[in-house]
This record gives C-alpha cells, sequence and structure tokens, in this order.
C-alpha cells in the first residue's frame, strides 16, 4: 500500500478499504477557496487511483458545514482564485477549482458524500460530483452562485442537471435558492436522510457494503457507470464485453462462484 498522503486542511483515514476524507476548515465552514482543501481533494484522488486497497471514498466536513464552497470575502476583496485580470482569473479557475470535477469525474472508485451541513455553491456541486449523497437534517444546499452575480464555474451546470434532470436543475440554477434536507431527499438530490447520529454511521455501513465486493470488479463497474453516461450504446456493450472478458479471468470472479454455490462468505484477493 502506497503511504497516506498528509493533507493540510482536511483528514484523511483508511479502514477496511474505506477511505473517508474529512474537510477540517471549521473556521471558514470548509470553503474550497482561500484553503488547501482544493490540493486536500486532488492528492487524495491521485492517491486513491494508485492505491488498490482503497475501494470507496466517504467524504465530508467536520463542524457545522460540509462545505461553503467559495469564500465570498476573497470575492469582495479580489483575492486569490478571485484577483486579476479577466485572463488570470480565467487561468486561476481551471488550475484551481476545476481541479476538483476533473479529479471526481476520474475517481476509479466509488464516492459517498455525507452531508453534515450546509452544501453551498461549489460545495453543493462538490456533492452532485459524488455517487451517492447522505443527508441528515442539518443538510442545506443550494446552486447559489446567480445570488453573487456569477455563475457555476466549477462545473455545477453539467453536474447538476445529471442529477436531478434539466428542469428541476435550471429552477435551483436560476432562482439560487436553498433547499432543505426534506426537498433534497424528494427531488432525489439526497439518496437517503437519516437522523444526525446516524449519517457517518449509515454512510459507512454502505461504503463497506461496497468494500466488501470484490476490488477490481467494483473498480471496472465506477468506470463503466462514469462511461454509460457519455457513450452511444454500441460502443458502450463493447466495452462492457471487453470488461467482462476480463473479470471472467480473475481470480475473485471464480472465488465468487465457489463461495455461492458452498453457500458460504467469499474471501476476496483483488486479482
Amino acid at each position: 500500500m502506497s503511504s497516506i498522503p498528509q493533507l493540510t486542511d482536511a483528514r484523511l483515514e483508511l479502514d477496511q478499504r474505506v477511505a473517508t476524507l474529512t474537510f477540517d476548515r471549521d473556521d471558514v465552514r470548509n470553503a474550497l477557496t482561500g484553503t488547501a482543501l482544493i490540493d486536500d481533494i486532488v492528492d487524495t484522488v491521485n492517491w486513491i487511483n494508485r492505491c488498490e486497497d482503497v475501494s470507496v471514498l466517504v467524504i465530508t466536513g467536520a463542524g457545522k458545514a460540509f462545505s461553503s464552497g467559495g469564500n465570498v470575502k476573497e470575492m469582495r476583496d479580489g483575492n486569490g482564485l478571485f484577483g486579476g485580470t479577466p485572463a488570470a482569473i480565467q487561468e486561476q479557475y481551471r488550475h484551481g477549482i476545476q481541479s476538483i470535477p476533473l479529479a471526481l469525474e476520474g475517481i476509479e472508485v466509488p464516492t459517498i458524500a455525507a452531508i453534515n451541513g450546509a452544501a453551498i455553491g461549489a460545495g453543493f456541486d462538490l456533492c452532485n460530483m459524488c455517487d451517492i449523497r447522505i443527508g441528515c437534517p442539518e443538510t442545506l444546499v443550494g446552486e447559489t452562485f446567480i445570488n453573487l452575480g456569477i455563475i457555476p464555474g466549477d462545473g455545477g451546470a453539467w453536474f447538476l442537471q445529471r442529477v436531478v434532470g434539466y428542469q428541476r436543475a435550471a429552477e435551483l440554477t436560476l432562482t439560487g435558492r436553498l433547499v432543505k434536507a426534506d426537498e433534497a431527499l424528494d427531488i432525489n438530490l439526497l439518496m437517503e436522510l437519516v437522523p444526525t447520529e446516524e449519517l457517518m454511521p449509515r454512510s459507512l455501513e454502505i461504503a463497506r457494503q461496497i468494500a466488501a465486493k470484490p476490488p477490481r470488479g467494483v473498480r471496472m463497474s465506477k468506470r463503466l457507470l462514469k462511461a454509460a453516461q457519455r457513450m452511444e450504446l454500441k460502443d458502450l456493450l463493447d466495452m462492457s464485453a471487453s470488461m467482462q472478458a476480463i473479470s471472467h479471468q480473475m481470480d475473485d470472479h471464480r472465488e465468487a462462484v465457489e463461495a455461492f454455490l458452498d453457500k458460504r462468505k467469499p474471501e476476496f484477493k483483488g486479482d
């Protein structure tokens, strides 16, 4: 196993093939800009893609917020990501906040957002970049860029409509309104809504269910699901046939079949 990366503004733990990334800047409500969280996220994804000991990533926030997104004080002062000429700001977006959607779109394992509080703007978009979203009564989300006279510069227009459909994504983007937990569940922004004290236990329960499956099968299935969003059916079927041919020759497949026939729990080794 490659060493767990040392992060600056987040904590990263690995237990039973489940990696947990916890944003640790409650002083700024886990803002993604003006902190090291962008680099922490990208470094975590790069490590996971190299580390075969990880099958699932759970992302959550320490404190009251999941993530407040962009730092509004920096916007006002024209600092950091928001400072300089239009050309400079464009490049800062491309090499800054936009590193997150590119990283999470390319991560090779399933991702679960355990939304412990407010997820606003880019913080909300980050949730929608994950495969599964679990909420609690404190969950509050919003595509709020329009309220500040800006647009979703982090790819939110791409991710949100894939979660809730075009019509609802348009309404949320163009009104900038906040959505409470109950409604978020109703409109499919959340897969489940659980009591606050059960948020992490339930998220980890789902993560461990996935992590108990054949590791390479999990990664190939994740790649296939993402590819299906952008491929024609014929091309996807060709990709599926190739992946299936590989799967049938893997030791974990043979172990799964034998365990099924023997009515016992399989022991997967990732081969």
